[in-house]
């Protein structure tokens, strides 16, 4: 695996989140109690033995920068090559012009240069998933591809836009790509992964770049169908696309599955995130929790079922959280009472408040609010 490296795009689309990444990159959303989202793209790279990963950053990086920092929970802080965070495509005065991922690559052309590294996998930071990038890249030689797209067609992708979907014959090459297609949803969807040569990725980025063009999928790849060699690798595992509030909870809840909790956390390798040394948590007396996911540092006295609970938060007596998702420090007062409700870090609920939300639209309360 000393033949590949990694490039994670945060250029993402975070339009149906903006709840929570109102402050920061879509890579940073907290999830499943103690991780960011990041956490499984960037594992799932050093899981396969990929040393160089570049991150391509966008805007609204500062929270990823503190949790991501030298990289050494990932065995990243390295002399020779390790983590690097690539700057963003700015204009002459120094503004960010958002002007796709070509622009983003050609910025750091001398990156990809310099790397030693013959093959690259380049991949977004929204899928939930745990995979062998060696497998994808085996499957990538074996094929003589020019490039190789990992897609899903097990877990529905395609029924949550924005999606690309995917047309492939019997030996899965690639035979047409659609964004977002009206007909032929459910089957399969890409899941933003792609590998390929170092010098393919180059040439791509060049000849975009050079013709005005900002889009790598539909303005590089995609004319090059019969040209290339373009082949589709299906993931078969549990996935899940955080692109909208809704999957955002939905995908959070289904962690509360054992079965899912050990797949997506254990199946290929272990997630890694950045560590913090909390106390264990402490439940007092009268105190009652069910079937939910607590993270070190919280103190329940309170009611806790099918709850999702970040490391610190403060659940006191009388309190009862069902069906929702507290993150790091909030304060939960007397007699509370939170159902379908995601609370962002450090909230404050004061005592006697009731906040019910829906299940496929739950209330969302802002960083750092109090009520």
């Amino acid at each position: 695996m000393q033949s590949l490296m990694g490039i994670i795009n945060l250029g993402e689309p975070t339009n149906s989140i903006r709840e929570l990444t109102q402050h920061r990159t879509l890579g940073a959303v907290p999830f499943g109690s103690r991780y960011r989202l990041i956490d499984f793209t960037l594992s799932n790279m050093v899981n396969a033995g990929i040393r160089n990963v570049g991150i391509l950053i966008w805007d609204r990086y500062g929270p990823l920068l503190d949790h991501i920092k030298s990289g050494k929970e990932w065995d990243l802080d390295r002399q020779r090559d390790g983590l690097f965070l690539l700057p963003p495509a700015n204009s002459g005065n120094g503004t960010l012009e958002l002007k796709g991922d070509v622009a983003n690559l050609y910025r750091n052309m001398a990156y990809l240069q310099k790397s030693r590294q013959k093959y690259v996998v380049i991949s977004g930071s929204s899928m939930i998933c745990n995979m062998d990038y060696g497998e994808v890249l085996d499957y990538h030689l074996a094929k003589g591809a020019d490039v190789t797209i990992v897609y899903s067609d097990t877990m529905g992708l395609a029924q949550n836009p924005p999606f690309t979907s995917l047309v492939t014959d019997d030996d899965y090459r690639v035979l047409d790509l659609a964004i977002n297609p009206q007909k032929g949803k459910g089957e399969k969807a890409s899941m933003n992964m792609y590998i390929m040569a170092k010098h393919t990725l180059i040439e791509l980025v060049d000849h975009c770049a050079s013709r005005g063009k900002r889009d790598m999928l539909t303005e590089g790849l995609l004319p090059r169908l019969r040209e290339w060699k373009v082949y589709g690798y299906p993931y078969i595992g549990y996935v899940g696309e955080v692109n909208s509030l809704k999957n955002y909870y939905k995908h959070s809840m289904e962690l509360l599955d054992p079965a899912v909790w050990q797949e997506l956390f254990f199946k290929k390798g272990l997630i890694h995130t950045k560590i913090k040394h909390e106390p264990p948590v402490r439940y007092l007396p009268g105190s009652s929790v069910r079937n939910s996911l607590i993270a070190n540092g919280c103190i329940i006295e309170g009611t806790v079922e099918n709850s999702i609970l970040f490391r610190g938060v403060r659940v006191k007596k009388g309190a009862v959280i069902q069906d929702s998702i507290v993150m790091q420090k909030a304060q939960i007062g007397e007699d509370v009472l939170l159902k379908h409700v995601i609370l962002d870090k450090d909230v404050k609920v004061s005592a006697g408040k009731r906040l019910t939300g829906d299940g496929g639209y739950p209330i969302v309360i802002h960083k750092l609010a109090e009520i």
